[in-house]
């Protein structure tokens, strides 16, 4: 038995949302747009990400949206154009998912 003893099941509520966001993190460009985002010091809009990553705006686009239904990152419209930002504290929780996942103890179970 690899598990801890003082781990504790999660409950289908919280595995479905654990779900989700590793099914979010299962492309990898949207795991280079993750990180671009998260490197970067302001705000970037579809077309800067689109340099950075290579690939066409269409799918940049649809990255970004799955990135944010899963509130990885945040939308904001400044005039015609949508920046978008990482979600510094939802991202934050990703580790502890992972952890409350493989049974370690003390790892946090809020997904709020």
């Amino acid at each position: 038995m690899t598990g801890t003893m003082n781990a504790q099941l999660i409950d289908r509520s919280t595995a479905e949302s654990y779900a989700t966001w590793f099914k979010a993190l299962s492309d990898p460009t949207r795991v280079q747009i993750l990180n671009l985002l998260a490197l970067a010091p302001e705000a970037m809009s579809v077309g800067e990400i689109v340099e950075q990553v290579g690939v066409g705006q269409s799918t940049v686009s649809h990255h970004l949206k799955l990135l944010a239904d899963v509130r990885f990152v945040f939308r904001e419209r400044q005039g015609t154009s949508i920046l978008y930002s990482i979600n510094v504290a939802c991202v934050a929780c990703f580790p502890s998912a992972a952890d409350a996942v493989m049974g370690r103890p003390g790892a946090a179970r809020d997904v709020g």
